[in-house]
């Protein structure tokens, strides 16, 4: 067995979609906005996909907040990270930096998901792709802030993924379209983007790697690097959380070759669950093929993610005190920026 985690066209289950859930190698489910027209649609569709697996199936998303927010109506509108900055009062921006964690979470949570692909570790620097969604454009502040978010997660009860290691920040190539060469000498990329990796190391449940080739330190993007993924991340960090693919068919990946050669090399360098969306075709053809088995560590890491029933709905959610505050939080965080 493999970890796979696909995707879906529609707001509804079609039998390919059934069948392919049901595979033994697929392990993971993504959602996008396409996917979602209701919270009570959305409810259902992650029940009948949980249906349809027949087995533990973790669903996921990308909900960070600001301009990475999938689901809209009914869901609370995130401030981006970097708009914690807006705040004067430091401990303001530590307690509506755990605040939203939480929120995002508990959110997310209520509707079904397993987890939200959050928080965003890279550095702000020259990178648009990154841009506000990173909290700061230092280590120092990142490490702050993201600390406070994903403590907030964990109060929700949510598994926590630090993105995209070693940082996506300093080079400008979005690689969903292109493939992304950060030019940097190792020095350079250790000092300024690896410090929250290595801070959150023991806290992080799980990381994505960028899709971006450190010319200097690997010929190969990071989530396909034995490298990176093994020396660097497990034995230098001594990370032991889950290792998750960025998604094989942007363009970032590519480099490696056909999807068959992307899914073997990023299982081989050490990814523990791969991610094939926006492609249907390929993720058909891949899942016909023998991949490399998931080892028991790796099946105790997925397990370690998923984050169980649904512990309150959403309308119950809502008339807890902390939503409340949450809410008075984020009128504060938009006074501050000026929305």
């Amino acid at each position: 067995m493999a970890q796979v985690m696909i995707d879906i066209a529609g707001t509804e289950l079609t039998e390919e979609d059934k069948t392919l859930l049901g595979h033994p190698d697929v392990n993971g489910l993504i959602l996008f906005t396409r996917n979602f027209q209701s919270l009570t649609q959305l409810s259902e569709l992650c029940q009948q996909s949980r249906e349809a697996a027949k087995k533990p199936l973790l669903i996921a998303v990308d909900h960070e907040g600001g301009r990475v927010q999938r689901f809209l109506q009914g869901f609370t509108l995130i401030p981006a990270m970097a708009d914690f900055a807006y705040l004067d009062d430091t401990a303001q921006q530590l307690t509506l930096a755990r605040d939203m964690g939480w929120l995002m979470a508990a959110e997310v949570k209520a509707a079904g998901l397993d987890i939200s692909f959050a928080p965003v570790l890279d550095i702000n620097d020259v990178s648009d792709v990154i841009g506000d969604r990173a909290f700061a454009d230092n280590a120092s502040d990142v490490v702050t802030l993201a600390s406070e978010f994903i403590a907030g997660m964990h109060e929700a009860g949510m598994a926590a993924t630090g993105k995209h290691f070693p940082g996506h920040g300093s080079v400008q190539a979005d690689s969903h379209v292109a493939i992304p060469v950060d030019e940097r000498d190792k020095q350079s990329i250790f000092a300024s983007d690896l410090p929250p990796f290595r801070a959150f190391a023991k806290k992080l449940d799980a990381v994505m790697p960028a899709h971006v080739i450190y010319s200097q330190v690997d010929e190969q993007p990071a989530g396909f690097s034995r490298y990176w993924l093994q020396t660097v991340l497990r034995q230098q960090l001594g990370f032991d959380g889950m290792i998750f693919s960025d998604d094989l068919s942007m363009h970032g990946a590519t480099v490696v070759g056909n999807m068959q050669a992307r899914a073997d090399a990023a299982l081989t360098a050490g990814c523990d669950m791969i991610l094939v969306c926006n492609d249907r075709a390929a993720a058909v053809e891949l899942l016909q093929h023998e991949l490399p088995e998931t080892n028991a560590a790796s099946q105790q890491r997925f397990t370690r993610m998923l984050s169980g029933d649904v512990s309150m709905a959403m309308d119950e959610l809502q008339r807890t005190d902390r939503w409340q505050r949450a809410q008075q939080g984020i009128e504060t965080i938009r006074k501050a920026v000026g929305r």
